[in-house]
């Protein structure tokens, strides 16, 4: 098995009796289009290990996206109507989030589903994801639920504007082939409540709370995790983005 984090717990028994490094969990949580998944990109990039062989690299993403039910025939079709809550916490299932995240602070290889957005249906296929030192789990309410908040090692907010994350929603979805009256409505009746609800209460909850300015986001605390992420305390060190790289 390729090991990105020096794995081998399902080696011989004298290699499995060895303590085996654990990774540092991260979670990335935010508004639907805040940037979670920019940051974690950007994280990445910084990392040097965003062009390293997926089976070679020290640091993974991982989306909560991934883990949503599988819905039924007619909740699909509420689906394509615009008329299903994804932003709920019983969208996902939360029991598969959790075996996933323990198999991979366990240091073990895992089968991450993949979702289609554009049919919403969970697809046959599945990601390998091989142990790493590091993993970034990004989703709007990865924070939720305490179970897998508590797996976290260290918590981040993406803290948008909520009218820039309304604007990038559209386009996203404008993209994704959906109409521009059901993305609204979608909107309004779903996404804006349930980030009121369940997602908006969680930065009190975490590390490291990112605000967005005109010109950029600083991002308190990252220059020790590039450094080396699965050791010591976030510092102040702000790093920078540009507000035209977080989409």
């Amino acid at each position: 098995m390729a090991s990105a984090g020096g794995s081998g717990c399902e080696s011989a028994a004298p290699e499995a009796d060895r303590p085996q490094p654990r990774p540092f969990l991260i979670g990335v949580s935010g508004g639907t289009a805040s940037g979670k998944s920019t940051v974690c990109e950007k994280i990445m990039e910084l990392l040097g290990q965003n062009e390293v062989d997926r089976r070679q690299r020290k640091l993974v993403i991982l989306s909560q996206d991934c883990f949503y039910k599988v819905l039924t025939t007619e909740q699909k079709a509420k689906a394509l109507k615009g008329q299903y809550n994804f932003d709920h916490p019983d969208a996902f299932d939360n029991d598969l989030m959790h075996k996933t995240l323990k198999n991979i602070v366990e240091g073990k290889t895992v089968e991450v589903p993949t979702y289609d957005f554009v049919t919403h249906s969970r697809l046959p296929e599945t990601t390998v994801v091989y142990p790493a030192d590091v993993v970034l789990f990004e989703g709007i309410l990865v924070f939720y639920t305490q179970e897998i908040r508590d797996m976290f090692h260290l918590r981040l907010f993406v803290d948008t504007d909520s009218d820039v994350r309304l604007s990038r929603r559209v386009l996203r979805d404008v993209h994704r082939g959906r109409d521009l009256e059901q993305i609204l409505t979608q909107y309004t009746t779903f996404v804006k409540p349930a980030f009121e609800e369940f997602c908006l209460p969680t930065p009190s909850l975490t590390c490291v709370r990112l605000s967005p300015t005109r010109q950029c986001y600083q991002h308190p605390g990252f220059h020790p995790l590039l450094k080396s992420p699965w050791r010591g305390q976030p510092q102040e060190t702000p790093l920078y983005l540009s507000d035209q790289e977080v989409c």
